[in-house]
């Protein structure tokens, strides 16, 4: 069923956990997402970027609006619609007009004070159109270029008890020794941070650059206080090699339209990563 992100992030923080939202750029992820989520019974989020509406060109926003909203009517499980890192006002209200009840305004590259009013601008506006908005303070930076270690990029305790308080966010995302991408090395998230920003701040708080975070980290970041975390490196590359492997398996297959049945295989085969991660992380 499908159900409001703000819903479903209430039921996370009540069971001590997080949700994990999973960016998706297509019909494929995003069925084997939900039906991911029916089969061990674990409400999940699925998660666009914009840029693989605006440059990949995967889907739309209102399309992918819409089918996501279907399949969640398939299953009994909620499922929530979000949207990941946005940059302007404009493009946010599009997208909640299309259909996203949860946005993210990311303005974490500015400093503390424009950050502020650029997010208190669009959690106004998106507020009016019954949508929740979930901003950033610190620097979630990449991976690729080992961010996670820098700790000037970490969110600071006081900046985030402002950036909320002033804000009007309903939900934080923090940079707490995680980056986008994929990690060089083993990371090591700062649960110590996480602790001191927990106990100024009232909304559910974000982890995002979640693949590569051994799941003991997770568990413990979970129990501290994230309630949502973000998940697309480790999806995307589960994706292709499902791709890879139909496409090896079917060299020598002379049917002309053999690709129909690409969709079923690598849904076959992304569907028990997916339970396995929804199962070892997510304790509803």
């Amino acid at each position: 069923m499908y159900e409001k992100v703000a819903n479903i992030l209430q039921m996370a923080r009540e069971s001590n956990t997080a949700v994990i939202s999973f960016i998706c750029q297509d019909y494929i992820m995003a069925r084997s997402v939900v039906y991911a989520a029916q089969a061990v019974n674990t409400p999940a989020l699925v998660m666009l970027y914009p840029e693989h509406v605006t440059i990949q060109k995967t889907t739309g926003l209102k399309g992918f609006a819409e089918m996501v909203k279907e399949l969640a009517g398939e299953v009994t499980v909620p499922i929530g619609l979000h949207l990941d890192h946005d940059y302007t006002k404009d493009s946010i209200l599009r997208a909640v007009r299309c259909g996203f009840e949860s946005v993210m305004m990311d303005g974490s590259m500015h400093d503390l004070r424009k950050n502020i009013d650029l997010t208190k601008e669009v959690a106004d506006a998106a507020h009016q159109e019954g949508a929740i908005v979930e901003g950033e303070i610190g620097h979630v930076g990449i991976a690729s270029l080992e961010d996670q270690k820098k700790k000037d990029l970490y969110t600071k305790p006081d900046a985030a008890e402002i950036f909320c308080r002033e804000s009007g966010v309903d939900a934080l995302a923090v940079s707490i020794g995680n980056a986008h991408g994929e990690y060089k090395e083993t990371p090591h998230l700062d649960i110590g941070r996480l602790e001191e920003i927990r106990a100024v701040t009232s909304v559910p708080l974000v982890l995002h650059g979640g693949s590569g975070i051994p799941d003991d980290q997770l568990e413990i970041a979970f129990s501290k206080g994230i309630n949502k975390f973000n998940l697309g490196t480790e999806f995307l590359g589960n994706y292709y090699r499902a791709v890879e492997e139909f496409i090896w398996e079917n060299k020598e297959n002379t049917d002309p339209v053999k690709i129909i049945h690409m969709t079923e295989y690598v849904q076959a085969k992304l569907q028990p990563y997916l339970e396995g991660r929804l199962t070892r992380l997510c304790k509803f």
